[in-house]
This record gives structure tokens, sequence and C-alpha cells, in this order.
């Protein structure tokens, strides 16, 4: 089960262009949903990691997630599709010495699951949050989610994240936590 001693939280790629290009619905979703997966992990106090493919040209991340991070906003910039194929982006995550990767983003049949797939290979426990990632395409999206099921990947729900990490009402942030998803 996921904790929050042994997480770091990936947020690949939700870009400005990148999220335009999604449905409207869809956007939105992913947007809001990302944007509490984060703020919940630093009020958790839970490692975030974020990169921006190519940004020079897809721009930066989206506005709701780099004002949750505030100061902490520091992305990686990437032209790889997995995310251990660039080097700073590896070394992060292998340095954090953190087993579960929670990961969100866009899109979910090249860099999600490019890095997932990756991140598996390494011995890596991968959840990924369904309903904080896209794909311009409904079909590439179930494509993706059933083969990181088959990969071994977990793939859940932002509110089932934040209540694993919570583990209890009794958790000292369980209040915080909880009005992010009322």
């Amino acid at each position: 089960m996921l904790n929050t001693q042994d997480s770091i939280v990936l947020v690949i790629d939700i870009q400005e262009k990148l999220t335009k290009m999604l449905r409207e619905d869809v956007s939105a979703q992913v947007v809001e949903k990302s944007s509490k997966l984060v703020q919940a992990a630093k009020t958790l106090g839970i490692d975030v990691v974020l990169t921006e493919q190519y940004p020079k040209g897809l721009g930066q991340t989206v506005d709701e997630i780099k004002n949750v991070l505030a100061q902490d906003y520091n992305p990686y910039e990437k032209t790889a599709f997995s995310v251990l194929y660039e080097q700073p982006i590896a070394d992060k995550i292998k340095h954090s010495h953190k087993k579960q990767v929670v990961i969100c983003g866009i899109e979910s049949h090249i860099c999600v699951l490019q890095s997932a797939l990756a991140l598996i290979n390494e011995g890596h426990e991968v959840f990924v949050v369904q309903n904080a990632c896209a794909s311009r395409s409904k079909y590439e999206f179930k494509c993706a989610m059933e083969y990181l099921k088959q990969a071994g990947a977990k793939v859940l729900s932002l509110e089932m994240v934040l209540f694993a990490w919570l583990k209890g009402a009794k958790h000292p942030n369980f209040k915080e936590v909880q009005a992010l998803i009322k």
C-alpha cells in the first residue's frame, strides 16, 4: 500500500499547449486532479518531480500547478518520452531513495506509459492516478491504462491515493487533505 515515507510524485508534462489539445472537460479534470495531488504531496511532505516536454514549443506547466508549487516550481526540461532517459530526472528519482512513484500527466500513451514502464523495470512500484492523466484520444488513453495494468502498475483514482497516504482520520493532516476533495 502507498505510504508517505516511500512515495515521490512525478508530474509529467501538464503544459499549456498539451492541455489545449485535450477535450475541454478532460483538460479541466486533469488540471484539477493533478493540482490537488501536488497540494496533498506538499502538505504531507512528499517530494514532487515536475517535467516539461520541450517547453520552448509546448509551453510551461499550467498555472494551477505552478501556483501550488510556488517557490518549489523547478521543472525538468526533457525531450525523451521516458523520464529515465533524461539523466537529471533519473538521478533525482534515484537519489530520492523512494520506491513508490505516483504519476500523473499527459500523454498517457506516450510519456506516462514509457516513464511508468521504465520505472517498473528499475524496480519501482508505480501508481498511476488515472483521473489525473489524459491522452488526446480516448482509445489511446484506454489502451495505455490497460497496458499499464498488465505491466504491473497500480492504476488508481486521486481519492484512493490521498486516503492511502492518510491511513486514517487521526492523521494530523487529515482535514487539510480531505478538504481538497470536498
